[in-house]
């Protein structure tokens, strides 16, 4: 896939901006059709080395104002509780029907429609880190006065490195304790997964080998079988087997619920995030 976008600001590049940043490049991006802002100008001398135009907010207090003028599309990077004040220092310099597009979490689109002016269209997206090797999964909300044109728009950012999914806002704190905070939970398991490897007695290296072959494996099996995964555990689980009594000790531990547990841990915390 191939990306073409209008002339674009990506304010305040980071781990996750800059993960979709390398997307975009990787699918084709003209590199001249992007200015970008950085806190440091360590890193916006790593991004000019790039051959990017980039600028940083520590030795030019007007990089943001700078790369917004002339953008019709301007990406958010910068933390949720930064949001607010980058919104007031480039309003006044947004191109009339630009496309803002934030990954903060807990920041509403509502929040940032107020200190835009009006016609400028809002839309919030919440990638993961896996949009950084291509398979990346995020939630796309529109604000009230973002059409179908801007929310492609914003989708087209994101596409190229994954699946992208259109939620009402009100759904996208949910979507973000599945997908966004998933990986975390996927990293934490194979953590856990390895130390039992371990304490069978494999080393490290072993047990890293066993533990993530058998998640990468078993993770392209689902995508290429098309079948649901309770279908594959199925066929892998023989009646009064191994598997059998084994996945009897993970289900007696109720997954379902301690995941739907520490995603509305998640989801609480978005919202304290919003009301803050």
């Amino acid at each position: 896939m191939t990306i073409e976008l209008p002339r674009t600001a990506m304010l305040g590049v980071g781990s996750m901006s800059g993960a979709v940043l390398d997307g975009l490049l990787a699918a084709g991006l003209d590199p001249a059709t992007v200015t970008l802002t950085t806190k440091s100008e360590g890193s916006a001398a790593a991004l000019r080395e790039r051959g990017l135009d980039a600028l940083a907010t520590d030795t030019d207090p007007d990089a943001n104002r700078h790369a917004v003028r002339g953008a019709d599309l301007v990406v958010l990077g910068v933390k949720p509780y930064m949001v607010a004040d980058v919104l007031d220092e480039v309003a006044a310099s947004l191109h009339p029907g630009a496309v803002v597009v934030s990954v903060a979490v807990g920041t509403t689109t509502a929040a940032m429609e107020a200190r835009v002016p009006a016609g400028v269209r809002v839309v919030r997206a919440l990638p993961n880190t896996p949009i950084g090797v291509g398979h990346g999964v995020t939630g796309i909300s529109a604000g009230a006065t973002a059409d179908d044109d801007a929310v492609a728009l914003a989708s087209s950012v994101f596409s190229v490195s994954g699946t992208v999914l259109t939620v009402p806002e009100d759904r996208l704190d949910a979507l973000s304790a599945v997908s966004g905070s998933g990986p975390a939970y996927v990293f934490l398991l194979v953590e856990q997964w390895q130390e039992a490897a371990e304490r069978l007695g494999f080393d490290h290296e072993q047990a890293a080998a066993m533990v993530q072959g058998t998640l990468r494996g078993a993770v392209e099996l689902l995508a290429a079988s098309g079948r649901e995964p309770a279908d594959l555990r199925r066929a892998v689980t023989s009646p009064a087997g191994t598997t059998e009594r084994a996945v009897a000790v993970l289900q007696d531990a109720d997954l379902a619920d301690t995941l739907e547990r520490a995603s509305r841990a998640a989801i609480a915390r978005a919202e304290e995030i919003a009301r803050s």
